[in-house]
């Protein structure tokens, strides 16, 4: 797209997360004529497809979607609860096979490094010491 401005486009993002957009990312390209633009990728479910297009056609200038079908491989995921010095924080534990992941959930560790007015590396570093 080359005439969609970029607050234009951080909307249409919210849109499509709204919509089961399973991830939305935008990349600088040049279109024909070596005009600047932005090319839209979104990621989804075949089930929500129809729905997601729509957003996208309502809301950019686009006239056009290339759509195309990709496998993707997921962990199982589930989330657990910590005891920490901060108190409980949700931490998102990803299995494949024998591959164990672990993640402290970002709107935890947010809230807790708004709360005490410290940065959120530091809580982020305290729960992996726990895992």
């Amino acid at each position: 797209m080359d005439d969609t401005t970029g607050e234009i486009l951080g909307y249409v993002m919210e849109k499509l997360f709204q919509n089961k957009a399973l991830d939305v990312f935008y990349t600088p390209i040049y279109m024909k004529k070596n005009r600047p633009a932005v090319k839209l990728e979104v990621l989804c479910n075949k089930e929500d497809e129809d729905k997601l297009k729509e957003v996208i056609f309502k809301e950019t200038s686009t006239i056009g979607i290339r759509t195309f079908e990709v496998d993707r491989t997921v962990m199982d995921r589930e989330i657990e609860k910590l005891d920490t010095i901060y108190g409980k924080i949700r931490v998102k534990k990803s299995t494949y096979n024998d591959i164990i992941k672990y993640s402290p959930e970002y709107e935890d560790c947010k809230k807790i490094a708004i709360d005490k007015q410290m940065a959120i590396k530091k809580v982020y570093n305290e729960v992996m010491k726990l895992i």
